[in-house]
């Protein structure tokens, strides 16, 4: 037996010295190059186009079964111009002959590929250099399917790695007269096998014109793939971009993936954490597994780190609007739980900080471009005042000529298509500070409506109703609002730096206005205004020693010495207006003084912030009048009706005796009682006393 186990280790140890004899000789005999015009013609024969093998051809049969070929061709279909569809300088696959003939077992060297360049295009007509591959990959691919129906399982393969350098991919559109290029694309990877992990790393650029964009990228992971259990894992997973073109300054993105799983049996993802910085703005993903099949609905917590909107806003090339405050879109960051359905990306638990404001809430943003946006968020506390645009100086103004008027947004509101409450603890518009502000919004079909919209400020409450009309071809504009209980101190002086004013103020505005320039708005305005003060009184005027003083002068008397400091009190004023194009006409004003009756008539200009304003203010005659002035003061002022006038601009009208109108009333006056006198001569003899009677009590009336 022994010598039988002998002979057989002679003979296969002479086969084997046999087998690399034929071989070495076999190589050292062979010239692959003698083959080229064969390898082309057949090549020809399946595609119809030409393969130009420029380089050499080199074929080695031991330890590796290795092929090498030089720089090659491929010709370009008819009507697509001498470029080669694709071409490489340099392509060598090897495989270790002895773990293949001994172990059954594919042991493959590196990969090598230099200098791929492959051109695809499409004519002006719409045909691309392609379509003619069709038929034949198609036959390839049963081909394929065929033999590896018959594979009992996969073989055992390893490679060595893959090397690919320099490669490239154009892509050309004569229809349209787009240009897309990938360039400068390599590959490298570590040595290859099934379940094993392999590192991989890879870069590439990339241009579109005429868009003028370019970018360059960098990718580096760890991948592993278990064949049994179809899990596909990539560990430390990296991507640098930057591109070039997309705006001013140069955008940047980078993603970093810890550990992503992909099960490819059940279809299921795993990214585990990501983080993703743009543009130096950094977001970080904590995600749930979720099945990828179909459409894939992901949750995961969010978060973006504080950041600048307004340095963003310059990388990107956008001007922001000028503010009041030069500091404000200086900082905001959000964190939240984002769900994403087939229709919608749902964020719950939502913390929003914006500058000095921390909003809390969720928001609802549609998948569908028809569907809607809903918001819920409560604020703490945000100053309007600093967004606004910067006050002007003196100068400036002077010099600015007419305000730019403002474009009422019609296309923005014909798009939006929101619903949503707006809730702030406390808030500032100018000089006006509000507390428990609510502020509802439904917005659809071009109708955009803020109601309810209630705050509380200066003592009292303000609520109102505002809807804007973009559906038509010229915008309506209509605002219900009330203010009750509000105090008139601090109102005044936020509003217009008055300090003169004092009591509480109630009021209702229903007003109407169409246009679509804010000007055009105003001068359409229609509807009501109505107001009532109560228990205040009017610093720096004492209209009662106006009174006493312009009786004096009238008289030719010393006018009496005023009260300080001056004020004229009072216990009601109201008034209701018709408001028609701009202007407020009122008829029916009323206020009540201690001492004096007030009733008024007159316009005021909404447009231009003016008033032409006439008061009559008769005297009442009361005991607490004989304290002070003289009996011959309330005598004349308590038979005779004194005219006031307002007028000029609201924040500083001029208030005063009209005496011009006294002065006329006393000439009809006197007119009136030279013409009874001399009536009353010229009839003494002719008349009756019964018709004297008549003609004194037609005068009395008339000057009653």
């Amino acid at each position: 037996m022994g010598r039988v186990l002998k002979f057989l280790a002679y003979f296969l140890g002479a086969l084997v010295v046999l087998t690399v004899i034929v071989i070495v000789a076999f190589t050292l005999l062979f010239d692959a190059n003698a083959y080229r015009d064969e390898i082309s013609a057949a090549v020809e024969e399946a595609t119809g186009r030409t393969l130009d093998i420029e380089g050499d051809l080199e074929v080695s049969f031991f330890p590796w079964l290795a092929i090498e070929i030089g720089r090659t061709r491929l010709g370009n279909a008819e009507g697509f111009g001498p470029e080669p569809f694709a071409e490489f300088e340099r392509a060598r696959l090897s495989v270790e002959v002895m773990p293949l003939i001994l172990e059954r077992r594919i042991s493959v060297g590196t990969v090598e590929l230099s200098s791929l360049a492959i051109s695809l295009a499409v004519n002006a007509s719409g045909s691309s250099n392609w379509e003619d591959l069709g038929a034949a990959e198609g036959e390839s691919g049963e081909a394929a399917d065929a033999a590896a129906a018959t594979e009992s399982g996969p073989p055992d393969i390893e490679i060595g790695g893959v090397d690919f350098n320099n490669a490239s991919l154009t892509y050309r559109d004569a229809s349209t007269g787009d240009e897309y290029r990938l360039t400068n694309f390599n590959v490298h990877t570590g040595p290859v096998a099934l379940g094993a992990p392999v590192d991989v790393e890879s870069s590439f650029s990339v241009a579109a014109e005429p868009a003028g964009i370019t970018a360059d990228t960098e990718i580096a992971m760890r991948i592993a793939i278990d064949q049994d259990s179809g899990l596909i894992s990539l560990t430390g997973f990296e991507v640098g971009t930057v591109a070039n073109g997309v705006v001013e300054a140069p955008v940047t993105l980078a993603v970093d993936a810890p550990a992503i799983t992909l099960n490819t049996a059940d279809s299921i993802a795993d990214l585990g954490e990501l983080a993703i910085e743009v543009m130096n703005v950094r977001l970080t993903a904590d995600v749930e597994s979720f099945s990828y099949a179909g459409d894939p609905t992901p949750n995961a917590a969010l978060a973006i780190e504080a950041f600048s909107p307004r340095s963003l806003a310059q990388q990107l090339g956008v001007e922001m609007p000028p503010t009041a405050d030069p500091n404000t879109f200086e900082r905001l960051s959000l964190e939240a739980n984002a769900a994403i359905t087939d229709t919608q990306l749902r964020l719950d638990g939502l913390t929003l900080r914006f500058d000095d404001t921390t909003f809390t809430g969720g928001l609802i943003v549609p998948r569908d471009p028809a569907g809607r946006f809903e918001l819920d968020l409560a604020g703490d506390r945000i100053d309007v005042t600093r967004y606004m645009a910067p006050a002007e100086d003196g100068e400036v103004a002077e010099s600015a000529g007419d305000e730019v008027d403002v474009e009422i947004p019609v296309e923005l509101i014909r798009a939006l298509n929101a619903r949503g409450n707006l809730s702030l603890a406390e808030g500032r518009l100018g000089k006006l500070d509000f507390t428990n502000v609510e502020l509802g919004i439904n917005a659809a079909d071009g109708k955009l409506r803020f109601h309810p919209i209630t705050a509380e400020f200066f003592d009292g409450r303000y609520a109102g109703d505002t809807r804007i009309d973009a559906s038509g071809d010229e915008t309506v504009m209509a605002v219900d609002e009330r203010i009750e209980g509000v105090s008139l101190a601090p109102l005044a002086k936020a509003m217009a730096e008055r300090d003169n004013i004092t009591g509480q103020i109630n009021g209702s505005f229903k007003l109407t206005g169409r246009g679509n320039y804010l000007s055009e708005i105003q001068r359409t305005l229609s509807g009501t205004m109505n107001f009532e003060l109560s228990d205040g009184a009017y610093e720096g005027t004492d209209l009662w020693w106006e009174l006493r003083r312009a009786r004096a002068l009238f008289r030719q008397e010393q006018p009496p010495e005023p009260t300080l400091p001056a004020r004229t009190r009072f216990t009601e004023v109201s008034a209701t207006s018709n408001v028609v194009n701009g202007v407020m006409n009122n008829d029916d004003f009323v206020a009540l003084l201690p001492f004096i009756e007030l009733k008024g008539r007159g316009a005021v200009n909404l447009v231009e912030a003016s008033a032409d304003y006439y008061l009559d203010a008769r005297v009442l005659d009361k005991p607490e009048l004989a304290d002070v002035a003289t009996a011959e003061e309330i005598e004349d002022l308590t038979q005779v009706v004194i005219p006031l006038r307002i007028d000029g601009p609201l924040a500083s009208p001029s208030v005063g005796v009209d005496f011009e109108k006294i002065i006329q009333d006393r000439v009809r006056q006197e007119v009136e009682e030279k013409i009874e006198e001399k009536l009353e001569e010229t009839l003494e003899d002719e008349l009756g006393d019964e018709l004297k009677d008549a003609l004194k009590g037609l005068f009395k009336k008339k000057k009653d």
